[in-house]
């Protein structure tokens, strides 16, 4: 590993918990290309943590590149822009991912990649005009959590939140279109970063990644001492490689020391936590105007025939994303979209890619295995990994008893499901299966 140059900050706390994962950072030195326009997308409206949007376009219309095609008028929301030119085919309900039903948009692109004429540089002279045009960007969260980022932004000037961290941490093994973020687009990030200062007040910016990326931090240091005369404006931090250090209360308190209470955000001690591919997004689109239409993702895993990091329009259908990378070199027995410890397994490649996804990933037999469920021994290593202190046989026993009692008492609903505890198991037990079980338990309890 190359020596992370000087002047670089050291974490201020070490978290609890986590555990050491092989990275598989193998397209780590692929630069992002950019797939040909495909012949049809599928735009869910739904494509973010809020209400989803209705339909603006019907069957028949035409529609060009940053087109709104929909919206909504709730708050936590974000638009939806047509990713390619040409006539709208079909407006109707799709299976997501997950399993729900969402409303989308399928667009038969005419191979032109026309603008649409009303996409100019926003004109931000207040703090609202940025907000206003960061909610009309559409951009959310795409370092997988999907939160509309005009939401996250929103916050109450006498809230007291002092310090922005930039979390380049990408723990999730094989996963590496933020550190291409990092060496690529440096300038987009650090012009972003001081855009974000100047408009909203923050007194602090830390910039932080694993130190596994040394080449990100040469390439961000440069910059910020090019263009900075003063060394507080931008920090730059290097963090443990640890998963799951990318996650947001992780990352607060290794950046900052302020440790979030269960329940809370990282607002309520003073801290916005934005993804460094969402931040340099919007230095691009205060420059252009364009709205969030295409991203950046990993396309790795055993079975693909030729890794790499690739550029796609919003609504490409997946199969075709993995064609563009050889197709499949082995038989795949499990495909993941985002990284291999929080990402959704699907059932086919006959899905769209959304906003919020920065991986596909395809295994072979040999490495999709399910270790054998065996007996809990009571080695505690669960509870060792856990970041959140939590013990996750107890909530399994409760979760088998349906003592939603327990369940609230032992603090399920503060479990993030980064699968720390599943991975260190040496009995094999599904215990993300029980969190999320305990908590559809609890829902349905409290919906009665």
């Amino acid at each position: 590993m190359s020596k992370i140059p000087g002047g670089v900050l050291t974490a201020v706390k070490k978290v609890r918990g986590g555990v050491k994962v092989d990275h598989h950072k193998n397209t780590q030195d692929c630069e992002v290309v950019r797939i040909p326009t495909p012949e049809t997308v599928v735009i869910p409206m739904q494509m973010h943590i809020g209400a989803p949007c209705e339909p603006l376009v019907k069957v028949g219309d035409t529609v060009a590149v940053g087109q709104l095609i929909g919206d909504t008028d709730k708050f936590v929301s974000a638009p939806i822009h047509a990713s390619v030119s040409g006539k709208v085919k079909a407006v109707g309900d799709i299976k997501m991912p997950n399993g729900i039903l969402s409303k989308a948009v399928t667009i038969e692109s005419d191979g032109e990649d026309r603008l649409w004429e009303g996409i100019e540089p926003p004109k931000i002279d207040t703090r609202e005009d940025f907000l206003k045009a960061i909610r009309a960007s559409g951009l959310v969260g795409l370092g997988g959590a999907g939160f509309p980022t005009h939401v996250k932004l929103n916050f109450p000037q006498d809230k007291g939140i002092d310090t922005l961290v930039i979390n380049a941490a990408e723990c999730e093994p094989y996963i590496t279109v933020d550190y291409r973020e990092c060496i690529d687009n440096s300038w987009n990030i650090l012009s972003a970063v001081y855009t974000l200062k100047e408009i909203l007040g923050f007194k602090k910016v830390i910039i932080a990644a694993e130190d596994n990326k040394p080449e990100a931090f040469k390439v961000l240091k440069n910059i910020a001492d090019k263009d900075s005369n003063d060394d507080d404006v931008v920090k730059l931090m290097v963090l443990e490689s640890k998963y799951p250090q990318g996650a947001e209360k992780m990352m607060v308190q290794s950046a900052t020391g302020r440790k979030i209470p269960p329940g809370k955000l990282p607002s309520d001690v003073g801290c916005v936590v934005m993804n460094v591919a969402s931040v340099a997004y919007i230095s691009r689109y205060l420059k252009s105007g364009k709205p969030l239409v295409s991203r950046s993702l990993t396309v790795d895993g055993s079975a693909i025939a030729e890794p790499k990091n690739v550029r796609v329009p919003i609504g490409t259908n997946i199969g075709e994303i993995i064609d563009f990378c050889g197709g499949f070199k082995t038989e795949p027995a499990k495909i993941i979209t985002g990284g291999p410890m929080m990402g959704l397994a699907i059932v086919g490649t006959d899905l769209p890619v959304l906003k919020q996804n920065n991986a596909i990933l395809a295994f072979d037999k040999n490495d999709a295995a399910i270790k054998k469920e065996t007996d809990c021994i009571h080695c505690g290593r669960c509870a060792a990994a856990c970041p959140l202190s939590l013990t996750p046989t107890n909530i399994m026993r409760a979760t088998k008893a349906k003592d939603t009692e327990t369940m609230k008492r032992i603090g399920v609903n503060v479990c993030m499901e980064c699968g720390s505890c599943a991975y260190s198991c040496p009995a094999g037990i599904p215990l993300v299966q029980y969190m999320r079980l305990a908590k559809t338990i609890l829902r349905e309890e409290a919906s009665k």
